[in-house]
């Protein structure tokens, strides 16, 4: 953190296979802040409440383990998703990877199917036992269009019909295979009935 030009940095805990509800807040010294939680001298009086050691240590463990095997899995995890945007693009009409040839993470892929929804693609694909989600985790459950894929120019029409892919290591090719599999006559099957009438 010393050659990181960050004030201050939150990582979750759940991004690295840790216990759900865990996080770490990096906070530089002499960075002014104020505890949104008041009642106790945890963390120098900047959180109220008892740490939840068992859950902290799992992140640890978590860190430990991805440290090990980072560049291996993360080639491996690459690899599938670039063959997922790849195949998708060529099966799915009027499909687009959102940040395509920009730096970007891994195991992340944003992936437009315009004309169509996304929530409805969610529903479709949860039947099949696929699991993603439109728009951003901390948006979830919101109407409101993407901020990010906002200022990204994405149309309208691209932006409700967004979905979001976040693999793992432990994913399998099988995985991306049943996606292949699925994904394209969904789109197909809601296209036909979208009221853009593509």
């Amino acid at each position: 953190m010393k050659r990181t030009p960050v004030d201050l940095l939150s990582l979750s805990g759940h991004k690295l296979h840790a216990p759900k509800g865990v996080g770490v807040l990096f906070v530089r010294k002499d960075t002014s802040i104020h505890p949104l939680l008041t009642g106790g001298h945890q963390e120098r009086g900047l959180r109220a409440g008892t740490e939840n050691v068992p859950y902290i240590v799992g992140f640890g463990m978590a860190c430990e383990l991805a440290m090990k095997e980072m560049d291996k899995r993360s080639e491996k995890v690459r690899k599938m998703r670039d063959r997922l945007e790849t195949e998708l693009l060529k099966r799915c009409t009027d499909a687009k990877v959102n940040g395509a040839g920009q730096e970007r993470l891994y195991n992340t892929t944003n992936i437009s199917f315009h004309f169509i929804e996304g929530e409805s693609i969610l529903l479709l694909m949860d039947e099949r036992g696929i699991c993603a989600s439109s728009g951003s985790a901390c948006s979830s459950g919101s109407l409101e269009p993407s901020h990010v894929l906002r200022a990204m120019g994405i149309p309208f029409t691209g932006i409700h019909g967004s979905i979001r892919f976040s693999l793992s290591h432990y994913n399998t090719d099988q995985d991306i295979d049943a996606i292949l599999q699925y994904l394209p006559p969904i789109t197909l099957r809601l296209r036909e009935i979208s009221p853009f009438g593509k």
